[in-house]
Order: structure tokens, then C-alpha cells, then sequence
């Protein structure tokens, strides 16, 4: 793919190492030692009977759910694919004017569907028990030290790193977690340095945050149609039809 697309090496780069941190966390769990216990009654510790014991239910309760059954993911892989080929089907559809105030446009239905699309291949990723990540640059962890305190760098890195969509804090969500960090920490701080300290690290954030999505927009956006396109390439040389319909429109 990187030879046929090298525009786009450094995404799958991104998706190369995305999947080997999964698989190298996923290991290293498989690899801890599980606390095992002898299925052997002895003389001093008879059996005793699982009705019988009033932890039985809590640890059943706390067991790791399983993984899904091969029908349910087969299942949900067909119905992933028929999202896939609506979406698809959808993008190809021309969008005029008269659409624009519809509440049911082909656009509004395309980013519904594909909002159905992202949960169900979450819920996918839980019954393959594998990770959900898929290599975006906004899937990437931003590390942040800005300022000379450790405990406030920590509390804003959780803040613009949180799980689930992209967020983007305001000043009040910056201020309030500098605050939360020098109060937690009793790190003896005027209020009137904690607000330059807020200001300070939200144009630091902001920038960041932007650039990241800027990346990530320029690496996915688009779709199918606009896959095979090549800079400099005139489609219309290799469709006549494409440049007949050209010629008709100038």
C-alpha cells in the first residue's frame, strides 16, 4: 500500500505501530501470573460446595467477559459491510441545493450511518477482544510539560487526552484543573499565578490540539472517490466521457 500511495506513508506507519503496541499490551496481560488455586481436597481443607459460599456470585460477577461467539461476530461483520456499501452508496449520490434544508439529506444520512458504523465496530473490537484503535493521528496521546510543576502538567495531559471524541477545553476546563492540581498537591500558589499559568498552558494546548487535528484532516480527508486521484493527473485524459461532459460545461 505505501508504494502504491506513498502520499500516506506516514498513516500507515501510524497504523503499523498502533497495532503493535496493542499486541505487545495484550502479551504482556496473557503473561501475568494468574493466581491459581489446588482442585484437590486435603485432609485439613475439605471441599466445599460453591452454593454454599457467599463469594461465589461476587467472583462470578468479577470473572473477564468472554469473547463473543463466532455468530454474533459474523454477524456483526455482515452488517458492518452492508454500512460500509450504504455509506459508499451515499457518497456517490449528488447533493444539490433543494437538499440543503432537508433534515433527511443523503449528507445527514451519511453521517448517521457512519456514526452506527464507529459503535458497531467498537462493539466488534470488544467481541474479537482486540483494540479499537485504528491508527488516526488523533487517536495519538499528546504529552504535555509545560509548566514547572509536574502535578499540574499531569492533570492537563489527562484533560486533552481523555477517551472518546475529540475535545477541545475551553480556558474555565484549564483553569479548573491547574486549580484542582495545586489544591490536591498543596503547592501554595496566588490565584493570580495559577490564572497566567491557565492562560499560558490553554494557548499551549489550543496549538497542539489544532495542529493535531489539521494532520489528522489532511490524511483522512475525502473518500473512496477521491482515493485514486494523483497531483498533476488529468482524469478527463482518460475518460472520454469525463472530458465530452467538461467541453459541454464550459
Amino acid at each position: 500500500r505505501a508504494q502504491n500511495r506513498p502520499a500516506k506513508l506516514y498513516v500507515y506507519i501510524n497504523e503499523l505501530c498502533t497495532v503493535l503496541k496493542a499486541h505487545s499490551a495484550k502479551k504482556k496481560l496473557n503473561l501475568a501470573p494468574a493466581a491459581t488455586t489446588s482442585s484437590e481436597p486435603s485432609g485439613n481443607n475439605p471441599p466445599t460446595d460453591p452454593s454454599s459460599d457467599p463469594n461465589a456470585e461476587t467472583t462470578g460477577s468479577e470473572a473477564p467477559r468472554t469473547r463473543g461467539s463466532r455468530r454474533q461476530i459474523q454477524r456483526l461483520e455482515q452488517l458492518l459491510a452492508l454500512y460500509v456499501a450504504e455509506i459508499r452508496r451515499l457518497q456517490e449520490k449528488e447533493l444539490d441545493l433543494s437538499e440543503l434544508d432537508d433534515p433527511d439529506s443523503t449528507y445527514l444520512q451519511e453521517a448517521r450511518l457512519k456514526r452506527k458504523l464507529i459503535r458497531l465496530f467498537g462493539r466488534l473490537c470488544e467481541l474479537k477482544d482486540c483494540s479499537s484503535l485504528t491508527g488516526r493521528v488523533i487517536e495519538q496521546r499528546i504529552p504535555y510539560r509545560g509548566t514547572r510543576y509536574p502535578e499540574v502538567n499531569r492533570r492537563i495531559e489527562r484533560l486533552i487526552n481523555k477517551p472518546g471524541p475529540d475535545t477541545f477545553p475551553d480556558y474555565g476546563d484549564v483553569l479548573r484543573a491547574v486549580e484542582k492540581a495545586a489544591a490536591r498537591h498543596s503547592l501554595g500558589l496566588p490565584r493570580q499565578q495559577l490564572q497566567l499559568m491557565a492562560q499560558d498552558a490553554f494557548r499551549d494546548v489550543g496549538i497542539r490540539l489544532q495542529e493535531r487535528r489539521h494532520l489528522d484532516l489532511i490524511y483522512n480527508f475525502g473518500c473512496h472517490l477521491t482515493d485514486d486521484y494523483r497531483p498533476g493527473i488529468d482524469p478527463a485524459l482518460s475518460d472520454p466521457v469525463l472530458a465530452r461532459r467538461l467541453r459541454e460545461n464550459r
